[in-house]
């Protein structure tokens, strides 16, 4: 009876059971959070964004053999990156198996969820479609007392909205944050331009003893677009 309930009920309206954008994105989450092992047999490749980038440059970078993106949505001057919204749509357009956006956070403007609220309302401004949140932490903080805070304010408003994640590497992770560990319940994406798509050279840190993401190479140009290269691994 609860099969036939469920069948009518999708019948009536099929878009009441159909995953909605915030699902998919936790179930991304999911996937990168419990993830441990690699399997490169179903690897991806992928790019990550900071500049415009066109329909066509992200069809050049499928065919070779790119299958997901990150575009920054947020500068670190504190505004919300106004090529994102194109950027991320022409990334869909190319069909991209998924596309998320990072936050480049500006500490001395302060307010924290502000700058995430604000990075949310201009994509919702224009219907962009995107899957997680990524929070970078790099470049030029405060105390780490006041780094954690921050970052916890971050956190919070993001997950809010989105499935989150961090940008991290071991360097800058320890220069801003110390040992702290407030962090790990994240997905991470570390950055370490050994030009190898693996998870081999990963060393623990912050409270992570594992990573979702891999940014192996930057400050490339490929099919005439600036791009840093990156790796996600298979179950």
């Amino acid at each position: 009876m609860q099969e036939l309930v469920l069948v009518l009920v999708c019948l009536v309206s099929v878009a009441s059971c159909m995953p909605t954008q915030r699902q998919l994105a936790l179930q991304h989450s999911e996937h990168h959070q419990n993830e441990s092992n690699e399997n490169p047999r179903f690897s991806l490749l992928g790019v990550d964004v900071s500049q415009p980038t066109s329909l066509s440059n992200f069809k050049c970078l499928k065919s070779s053999g790119h299958k997901f993106a990150i575009v920054r949505a947020y500068e670190s001057i504190g505004q919300p990156d106004p090529n994102a919204a194109a950027t991320v749509s022409n990334a869909w357009a190319a069909d991209f198996s998924h596309v998320d956006v990072y936050l480049f956070p500006c500490f001395r403007c302060g307010n924290a969820a502000g700058q995430v609220q604000a990075m949310v309302s201009h994509l919702e401004t224009k219907g962009t479609r995107y899957g997680m949140i990524w929070l970078d932490v790099e470049g030029s903080w405060g105390s780490q007392s006041e780094n954690r805070a921050f970052f916890t304010a971050l956190a919070e408003a993001s997950r809010s909205a989105k499935s989150t994640g961090v940008y991290a590497s071991k360097y800058e992770w320890g220069r801003i944050m110390g040992d702290w560990d407030g962090g790990s319940h994240l997905p991470l994406w570390y950055p370490h331009y050994d030009n190898n798509p693996s998870f081999s050279d990963f060393e623990a840190f912050g409270g992570w003893s594992h990573a979702s993401l891999k940014q192996y190479a930057g400050d490339k140009i490929e099919c005439g677009a600036g791009v840093d290269l990156n790796y996600e691994p298979g179950l």
